[in-house]
Order: C-alpha cells, then structure tokens, then sequence
C-alpha cells in the first residue's frame, strides 16, 4: 500500500478553496445508519478552484428571495389546521438555526410548529437555558425525547472507537426523531433549517426544498437489525452485549411505506430564506432568549454555534484528525461566504485556533465513554490519514503536511 494513502477515500492531492477556507477533504453528509468510514465522498471543486459551496453562495446573491417566500406560504397552506392540532415539526436542539426556524415559523408564518429534541449527550448550562428559553421566551412548543441512556452511551463509546466520531449515534437520532413523532402524532410537516448542500453536499441537492427520504427512512423489505449504528449493526451489537432489539426502538427509521401513506415531507426553510448563520443568532437573541457562551468554543474564534452539548467540542476535534478541517474552518468558512470576514482573516483563525485540543470537558468525556486518557490518545491518532498527517520526531508531535496557512 502506499505510503500517503488517503484511508477515507478522499483526494490524497489536498487543495483550499480560493474563496473561503475549506479543502477537498471535506466530507459530504452520509447516511448514518449505512456510514462507513472509508467510503467518503468530498466537496466538489471547480476547475477554476473554487469550492460548491462557495459557488452556491454565489448563487443566492441572485435568488428572487420575496418569490420563494411566496412560495413557502403558498405550500404551507396545505398543512395549516386551524383546529388547535400542531401543522409542523421542527427538529431542534434549542440552538439559535432551529430556534430561529420555530420562531420564524410561527410568527412570520403563522403556522402551529412543534420543536422536537433529541436530547444532548451531556447538556452544557447554556444550552440548557437556551433549550428552555426556546418555550419560555419564544413562546413555541416543545418536545423533549431522551434516548436509553445506556444504550446511547455504548453508541457513543463504539462510535469513537469504531469511526473516531462520537457525534455520530446522535446526529442519527437527530435526523430520524422528527419524522417519527410527526408519524405518531398524524402530522406530514417536518421542517428543517438549512440544506447540508449550503456547506459541501452535492450543490445540486440546493435545487430541491425537500430533504432525501433515504435520509430518515428505510426500505419496507430493509431487515432492521442489519442497520448500522456505531460502526456495527444492531445484530452484532446484540449479539455482543445485553441489548435487546426493543431497545433500538429510538434508532430505527421509519419505512419508506409509513413515509407514503402519511405523506410525511422534510422541508428545508433554507430554500425559502436566505440563511446566515449570524443573521440567525441575532434572531434568535432578540426573539427566543438565546444566549451565547461565556466564552470562545474549544476549537475556533465564535461563542455561539452548537453549544449545547460538551461532546461537541470533541466532534469538531476527530474531524480536525480525520479530515484536517476543524471547527474554525467550519466556521470560518460559512462567514466569509456571508461577507461576516475577508478570506486573509479567516486563514489567520484556522491558523489560530483549528489545532487546539479540547480540555474543558475531557474528564467528562472520558468518563461518559469510561475510557483512559491514554486510550483516548491512542484512538485519535489511529484515525489520522497518512495523506495528511507526519509525525515530527525531533518535536515528538503530529504536523499537518498541508494548511490553507
């Protein structure tokens, strides 16, 4: 095998975006009850070097906003009740993008949403309060659904120790709850905020409001204990512990038959309003009660996106590992696509802050997977791609062999 092997499948020659931060290490989102590590699909870049991403943007400088929101009022009338039922679900974790969609929702216009949580690993204060401000201040409705701790937990740990990923089991949870509550609770609506394809998916993907259904749903013919979470499916997780399937329950998308004959739909408000990132906090500050941090995230320069949950911090950091691209460059490249920073700043950030490793919940982390800190190292560095990744012996520690700096 080759001694610079990309082990994710992705480009092993690494570029940046000429416009904003990013590399073609980008991973496009996958489907996490079929992921699989080493079949990663990247950003696409264009000939002339710059990124989709960069070029959808592009694109919504040009969108005749006031029609598409026309449009929304136009589809949504299909769903209004009148009757006092709720008209829509929003999957939210009480951050300031679901926060605002709710909001917007119900007051712009004027629909009946429920916000639906798939609870955080091990909430921080603020995300908590924000959570809680989202009813108690923004005046919308909320659902709490908490997973089998147990379980979750035994995902997480497999999650980090199988894929170097441990957000994965709830990013699962998190795109499947919505449909499953609108299927119990008889309503077709589930609205989220934006597309993926905003950030790096398929830019064709922005040509269409609504969301993938194999997404959140299986095949009728699908055999549910081939579905994989964690890295392993639900069979041989079984097989291996004490589990049993009823305990998968929350895990299990539903049929593509349930999806039909409901007529359950995944819209996405970002086809109808311009998102921004930082336009949305400001919303959901003034609106919802939303609140940033106290201070900067672990891993880049802001204090307000995805704070909800310690584990954060880590997922942000194995995608640093695994890609090359952490939280910084996330966040600085959606802002100097929102004019938020030029591209000179942004590369100062990335060089400032994407390397830095998260300290302030790591004995929690460490407990909640009931791992060593050495075992923790151990993993880390398994995941990193030699196409990326050389480790200097005169300084003992790992470099990058290509940054946007």
């Amino acid at each position: 095998m080759k001694k610079n092997y990309s082990i994710y499948n992705l480009p092993e020659n690494v570029i940046f975006c000429k416009k904003c931060v990013v590399s073609n290490q980008r991973p496009q989102s996958t489907i996490e009850f079929k992921s699989s590590n080493n079949q990663k699909k990247g950003i696409k870049f264009g000939k002339d070097g710059i990124c989709d991403a960069c070029k959808y943007n592009d694109k919504k400088k040009v969108i005749n906003w006031k029609e598409r929101e026309k449009k929304l009022f136009h589809i949504l009338e299909k769903y209004r009740k009148n009757n006092g039922d709720y008209d829509c679900i929003v999957p939210s974790s009480g951050g300031k993008d679901s926060s605002f969609t709710a909001h917007i929702l119900k007051n712009k216009y004027k629909m009946n949403p429920l916000a639906v949580t798939w609870a955080p690993n091990m909430w921080t204060e603020v995300g908590l309060n924000n959570f809680q401000n989202l009813s108690r201040v923004g005046g919308v409705d909320s659902f709490l659904y908490t997973p089998n701790g147990n379980l979750h937990r035994y995902l997480t740990k497999k999650a980090f120790l199988n894929l170097g990923h441990p957000f994965q089991p709830f990013m699962h949870g998190q795109k499947i709850i919505g449909p499953k509550i609108a299927s119990q609770l008889n309503i077709s609506l589930v609205i989220y905020g934006e597309n993926q394809a905003e950030y790096g998916n398929d830019i064709k993907d922005n040509e269409d409001f609504l969301m993938n259904s194999d997404f959140y749903s299986c095949k009728d013919d699908q055999d549910i204990t081939e579905i994989k979470i964690a890295g392993s499916s639900i069979k041989e997780i079984i097989n291996d512990t004490d589990f049993q399937l009823n305990d998968f329950t929350s895990y299990i998308p539903l049929k593509k038959s349930v999806i039909s004959n409901k007529k359950i739909s995944m819209l996405y408000l970002g086809y109808f309003e311009k998102w921004d990132p930082q336009e949305c906090f400001y919303y959901a500050s003034q609106n919802t009660g939303f609140k940033p941090a106290s201070e900067r995230s672990e891993g880049t320069y802001s204090k307000y996106t995805e704070i909800d949950d310690k584990m954060v911090p880590f997922h942000f950091y194995t995608t640093f590992i695994k890609f090359g691209i952490g939280r910084a460059t996330h966040d600085a490249s959606q802002e100097i696509r929102n004019n938020k920073i030029n591209r000179d700043e942004g590369v100062k950030l990335v060089k400032k802050f994407d390397s830095e490793e998260p300290n302030k919940y790591l004995k929690e982390f460490l407990q909640y997977l009931d791992i060593s800190k050495d075992q923790y190292l151990k993993t880390i560095d398994s995941f990193r791609s030699p196409h990326l990744w050389n480790f200097d012996e005169k300084s003992n520690k790992w470099q990058l062999k290509k940054t946007v700096f």
